[in-house]
């Protein structure tokens, strides 16, 4: 017999508090309401109990990394956080000859790299889209966002997920 899927319950008290603080210091201070608001529900792990998967109205946001505690985002949360935060803040311009190419899940190189938030960090979750500001796609900076401007050869961010 299969083991049963694991279920989906509401986030409150702590769990909340919790997964909202980790936004909050990863994005910025009210990143964490926005990303996750009431009504939020999460599966949690067997053995420790902890967060793994966070949803909202059946779309994933986020997932937590196990291995940092940091949170991985969905295109759904890369949404949210796009529509709360300011550009330049996490995100990367690309050029609009690549742009299909990344909404497709591949992965970005620094000569496609139009603008990058120069604070941008090795490791960090970014935001990439067009230069209308209209997200293509989530990943994680392989390098740092000054750097991305300025190398011309080399993998400047790993996609997790395209739109398409």
């Amino acid at each position: 017999m299969a083991p049963a899927a694991p279920t989906c319950r509401e986030i409150i008290g702590e769990d909340l508090t919790r997964i909202r603080a980790v936004a909050d210091y990863q994005f910025r201070e009210g990143a964490g309401v926005a990303l996750f608001p009431k009504g939020v529900k999460a599966i949690k792990s067997r053995k420790t109990g902890k967060v793994k998967a966070i949803y909202y109205n059946n779309e994933l946001l986020a997932t937590l990394k196990p291995s940092d505690g940091f949170l991985a985002l969905s295109l759904d949360g890369g949404r949210r956080l796009c529509a709360e935060i300011c550009p330049p803040r996490y995100r990367v311009v690309v050029q609009e000859e690549v742009a299909e190419f990344i909404r497709s899940g591949r992965n970005l190189f620094a000569k496609h790299v139009v603008e990058a938030d120069p604070q941008i960090r090795p490791g960090e979750e970014i935001l990439i889209t067009d230069s209308k500001d209209n997200i293509l796609a989530v990943g994680r900076a392989v390098l740092a966002g000054f750097e991305m401007k300025r190398f011309k050869i080399g993998l400047a961010a790993r996609v997790r997920k395209g739109i398409d």
